[in-house]
């Protein structure tokens, strides 16, 4: 039986709570379909500054560079706040990213049918489905640029560096056509080439590697205008690849369009399968411990874990529609459906699990 070895960082607020469950999914989804999980678990953001006074301790790099995959709650909240911007638990996350070398961010925005009626959007909007990947360079441009303060004609100034080598644009643009490739073969690449050098750089060199994929229609959009499409008709795009800033931004955009935050799962990968996989929503301390986290979105990103890490896409499958099943049956209070069971997150997790 092959056995996978999960480094599993649970983080912060309801990372812990989140986390459990999909643990719980990926432990039923390997009985049926005849293969094991391990967990190690290791610190990072907040949970370990309490423990080792920094975000991201060298054991939790170890860890995750040996396993075959690692599973990610969330990091940060204000009991926080204080410590410096050098030692924030948001540095252990940017550390983590860039120690395993994860260029490329998946972020699915997918609206479950179930959830047709939590979306802000119109029905004639939404159509009858909406699927849109977008992918995201996460580990360059603006977050990992120079940056510093400085006294600018007497007063206090500071400064964030936007850069981008063509290697870099180059790698993540590859992954953008890959993925366009094996959907529906459209890729719009977003940038703010009017005004900044660096998307100037990146456009051309979108240009240049659109040659290699001729069956791709590409497209070229400004970040504003995108964020504006994205409301106005979010059917028009497949494959969304942009920078790091932009991405993190369109993507969270893209989530509240498919419903809610709860819902949208993302994979980060380098250029082997050892991909980190965690929700793109925050750790919410509000609600930490009350039951109330909504868990699917960390289900559904242990489901793109074993697609994209595990090579193990009829398990990911299942899973999905093990979701889209528990949907009609019973919700967290985040997407709570009339008519329906009020479930608390550990609920939710066992609902997925019978289903699967």
């Amino acid at each position: 039986m092959q056995t996978y070895q999960i480094a599993v960082l649970k983080g912060d607020g309801i990372g812990p709570e989140i986390v459990e469950q999909a643990m719980k999914v990926l432990t039923k989804a390997g009985q049926k379909f005849g293969f094991a999980v391990q967990f190690q678990q290791a610190l990072l953001g907040g949970a370990a500054i309490d423990a080792d006074g920094v975000p991201l301790p060298q054991k939790t790099v170890d860890i995750c560079k040996a396993a075959d995959s690692t599973l990610l709650g969330a990091v940060g909240g204000p009991k926080w706040d204080g410590q410096p911007g050098s030692n924030r638990p948001e540095k252990g996350l940017l550390g983590i990213r860039s120690a395993l070398g994860l260029f490329a961010n998946l972020r699915p925005a997918v609206i479950f049918p179930e959830l047709k009626s939590a979306s802000p959007l119109k029905d004639e909007i939404i159509g009858d489905n909406l699927d849109v990947l977008i992918v995201r360079e996460l580990i360059g441009g603006i977050y990992f640029g120079e940056r510093g303060r400085c006294i600018e004609n007497g007063q206090e100034a500071a400064y964030d560096t936007e850069k981008y080598s063509v290697p870099e644009i180059e790698r993540i643009v590859r992954v953008g056509f890959q993925m366009a490739m094996k959907r529906r073969k459209k890729m719009c690449s977003v940038d703010k080439a009017n005004v900044l050098e660096s998307s100037r750089l990146w456009r051309a060199t979108v240009q240049r590697l659109s040659k290699e994929y001729p069956e791709v229609e590409v497209s070229y959009m400004y970040v504003d205008n995108c964020a504006m499409q994205l409301v106005r008709n979010p059917r028009q795009f497949d494959v969304i690849v942009t920078s790091n800033m932009f991405g993190d931004i369109l993507s969270d955009e893209a989530s509240m369009i498919s419903g809610s935050i709860g819902m949208l799962a993302s994979a980060s990968l380098n250029d082997t399968k050892c991909g980190l996989y965690e929700p793109i929503h925050g750790s919410a301390p509000d609600i930490a411990g009350t039951g109330k986290a909504n868990p699917l979105a960390t289900v559904l990103s242990a489901a793109m874990m074993l697609r994209y890490s595990l090579d193990q896409p009829q398990a990911a499958d299942a899973i999905e529609a093990a979701v889209s099943n528990a949907l009609t049956k019973g919700r967290t209070c985040d997407i709570a459906g009339k008519g329906l069971p009020v479930l608390s997150c550990s609920e939710m997790g066992d609902l997925v699990c019978s289903l699967l």
